[in-house]
């Protein structure tokens, strides 16, 4: 027979009595009021938000598993959070739904590393005398996990092949798994779900994330202060690596250099690398050969832009976590008329909210509309080096194959630069990074277009319309 809501929750205080102080258990659990069980989801309410957040700090874990005991493995939770100083016009306390957060613990245990690697006379780093113990903060956000991930067929393949790897790193044939997409489509929420799923499995694996960038800076970081041996250790001793926006090392060679041999290290240890990147590795510019076919030896697995039914399904989820109630009629609207990407998405169904309670006015589709033509208007297309060489190539009728070529006639190189310039002032590219993509040339070439087309523009009207017309059609 099964149990009722109160049963539950009877039997579950019963547990919780016995393991916390009294005074406690008067305080934070005698207020709870159990609402409804259904699905496996107890709901309980509580009398504030600022009940809801301690409980969810402080007791979530006694919680969790009393909840699992006398539902099953997976029972969840759900609070019913009464709002302070607000009410419905009957006179009944406004209330608003949360779910419990599940948080899981994602600290890695200390480790133990040598403390004196760029010794000269050592030659195995892995065998020194004189041990200290290292935290690994693995870098991850809870929130980032596969509750929140909504699958639609935008992202299937992308999604299962994440949990098969995070139920088992390193013993998949997806190892490195490259997750590649636009900007705003789920990369790095997939990448850090599956190393939160990681966490939940073997606590005991060191799990680390970091950008791109982030790596770049302490592999320079760790080159001024001599101590590059300590840095390839310390990502040596890793077993997920999640490696986020790698496109970034394009023309970067001794961080590719570097890279390449910690990539090496972890894939034969058997541990598990897991990349994302804007383009597939065909695509990608100014990277080494060697690694490239690396990127290619595991899964490549592409996001692409949500279709409606999915667009919709994220919005109802974003609502509910956040405690956000709308008529359905809303979120159909923003789910029709936002399509670029989720993050857009998700702004505007907070921007809607935020604007509906600070304003005190009803939230109709009519508010919903002006918020988005604003949104939409204010949020200009990203500019790619890709998209301006295009641009600077159909002004002057020449095809972008030769623009890339060697060829040293006037017009081109001057198209060339004109394509630098406008590269390093409209994107956030490195001056490496935009050579290599540009002809393939180094970070000095860059600076002397730069300085050529503004010497250009000083002394050349004529020239100065062309760059001034050229800009209009890039900023459209």
């Amino acid at each position: 027979m099964n149990k009722s809501h109160t049963e539950v929750w009877k039997n579950c205080l019963k547990i919780i009595r016995d393991i916390i102080p009294s005074v406690s258990y008067k305080t934070w659990f005698e207020p709870i009021v159990p609402l409804k069980l259904e699905n496996n989801v107890l709901t309980i309410q509580v009398p504030s938000p600022f009940f809801y957040e301690y409980l969810e700090e402080q007791y979530i874990d006694i919680l969790r598993k009393t909840i699992r005991r006398e539902i099953g493995a997976d029972a969840k939770l759900e609070y019913n959070v009464i709002m302070e100083n607000a009410s419905y016009a009957d006179g009944k306390p406004y209330t608003v739904k949360y779910p419990s957060r599940n948080k899981t613990e994602l600290n890695n245990k200390p480790v133990q590393v040598p403390f004196e690697l760029t010794q000269p006379s050592i030659k195995n780093p892995f065998v020194i005398p004189g041990i200290k113990k290292i935290h690994f903060d693995p870098k991850l956000n809870p929130d980032y996990n596969f509750n929140n991930f909504v699958e639609g067929e935008c992202n299937r393949l992308a999604r299962s092949a994440g949990i098969a790897v995070g139920t088992n790193p390193g013993g998949t044939a997806f190892n490195p798994m490259m997750i590649y997409g636009d900007s705003g489509l789920g990369k790095t929420h997939l990448a850090q779900a599956i190393g939160i799923l990681v966490k939940e499995r073997y606590p005991d694996k060191i799990v680390l994330y970091v950008n791109a960038n982030k790596f770049q800076t302490q592999f320079t970081e760790s080159i001024r202060n001599n101590n590059k041996n300590d840095f390839l250790h310390f990502y040596q001793m890793v077993d997920v690596l999640i490696l986020d926006d790698v496109h970034e090392f394009g023309g970067k060679e001794k961080t590719q250099d570097t890279f390449f041999h910690i990539f090496n290290h972890l894939h034969q240890s058997g541990k598990q690398l897991i990349l994302t990147c804007d383009k597939p590795p065909v695509e990608l510019q100014g990277m080494e050969q060697r690694l490239l076919s690396r990127f290619k030896w595991g899964l490549i697995a592409d996001l692409q832009r949500p279709d409606y039914e999915t667009r919709l399904a994220i919005l109802r989820k974003k609502a509910y976590n956040d405690g956000i109630e709308l008529p359905e009629e809303i979120f159909e609207y923003l789910a029709e008329n936002i399509s670029n990407n989720i993050r857009e998405l998700e702004a505007a169904l907070i921007s809607l909210y935020a604007q509906s309670t600070l304003n005190r006015k009803e939230i109709t589709v009519e508010l919903a509309r002006k918020m988005v033509e604003k949104l939409v208007s204010s949020t200009r297309k990203e500019l790619t080096i890709e998209f301006i060489q295009k641009v600077v190539c159909d002004y002057y009728k020449i095809p972008v194959e030769l623009m890339q070529g060697k060829t040293r006639k006037r017009e081109i190189v001057q198209a060339r630069q004109v394509s630098m310039y406008f590269s390093k002032n409209l994107t956030k590219a490195s001056l490496a990074s935009i050579g290599s993509r540009i002809g393939g040339k180094d970070h000095a070439t860059v600076l002397h277009a730069c300085k050529t087309v503004n010497n250009l523009m000083d002394t050349d009207k004529h020239f100065r319309t062309q760059i001034n017309e050229i800009e209009k059609k890039l900023k459209v």
